[in-house]
């Protein structure tokens, strides 16, 4: 936590020692769509910047517990989409 309220202290925009950005924007999860779109935005991230060729190769990313095999860390909860 030390590192995060480190980095918290160098940005202009935030206070307090708040770490999320106050000018993101809450998302409704209103659909399975979008939760999914959501997920595979997280997951291609280390993809985009060029870090990985697969978001199941990022050692840091929960993508490959949703793949189906096991990562890094124990006791990962697969989001499960829900019928609407």
């Amino acid at each position: 936590m030390d590192f995060f309220k480190k980095e918290a202290e160098k940005s202009s925009n935030v206070k307090h020692h708040q770490f999320w950005r106050h000018d993101n924007k809450p998302i409704e999860l209103w659909s399975n769509k979008v939760i999914q779109q959501k997920i595979d935005y997280v997951h291609n991230n280390p993809v985009e910047a060029g870090l990985v060729y697969n978001a199941e190769d990022y050692v840091y990313s929960s993508a490959i517990d949703y793949s189906g095999q096991k990562g890094l860390i124990d006791d990962v909860v697969v989001f499960r989409m829900f019928d609407i």
